[in-house]
């Protein structure tokens, strides 16, 4: 069978994992968002149950294997009464866990605007809510716009570890390809294709646009 006869018998199913392991990414993304400016704030605040709180919930998330993390919240939670559906147990496993590692780029990122910008605001008499929301955080997020590209890189990728609860994505497509036919160079080829077209077409492009909209926004373009 040529690579294009390939493509013909297992190309419809290759796209349907492709469109998972989109929706996988996009769901997994908005956690991570979410957690990350959450706990880089907190990471800010000088009360103590604050900041220790996301502390460990850095370091847990951060220390320990991303695979463990799946299976936990898949086979482990049920036995304390809490079960999730596979779909939702693959981009929350994958979003708690790079979301600790975009807490540090968020609480990097605000600490990167400059000193005079804080004194600017706090003379003009806001408060720390109006000040962060107006002054630091938009700098802050111009900053952190090329790691977070970098992240979301990584967290497309690491999509393809929900495969191993039986989420229907491309991994899992592919696999359960190569099991029927044992083509496994065009199987895993195509995979690695598509894994390659959707973080060079989509990702990096949408954050170079995001980029340069916020130095825009920001007049730094």
């Amino acid at each position: 069978m040529t690579y294009v006869e390939f493509l013909k018998v297992y190309g419809p199913q290759l796209l349907e994992g492709s469109a998972t392991t989109g929706m996988q990414t996009l769901l997994a993304a908005a956690l991570a968002i979410i957690i990350a400016v959450t706990a880089g704030l907190m990471r800010l605040s000088k009360n103590r149950f604050v900041y220790g709180a996301a502390t460990v919930y850095i370091e847990i998330f951060r220390g320990t294997s991303l695979l463990v993390q799946l299976y936990w919240i898949f086979f482990v939670l049920p036995l304390f009464g809490l079960t999730l559906e596979k779909f939702t147990a693959g981009y929350l496993a994958v979003g708690m866990n790079l979301g600790a590692y975009g807490a540090e780029l968020v609480r990097g990122g605000i600490l990167s605007v400059p000193k005079g910008q804080w004194e600017a605001a706090t003379a003009l008499s806001m408060s720390p809510a109006k000040r962060m929301v107006r002054i630091i955080f938009p700098q802050a997020f111009l900053n952190m716009l090329p790691p977070w590209g970098n992240l979301l890189i990584e967290l497309l990728k690491g999509t393809a570890l929900v495969a191993l609860i039986s989420v229907a994505d491309l991994m899992f497509v592919a696999r359960k390809i190569n099991g029927s036919t044992y083509m496994s160079a065009q199987a895993f080829g195509s995979a690695l294709l598509i894994y390659y077209v959707m973080s060079r077409a989509v990702v990096t492009p949408f954050m170079r646009w995001l980029e340069l909209v916020m130095a825009r926004k920001l007049g730094r373009a």
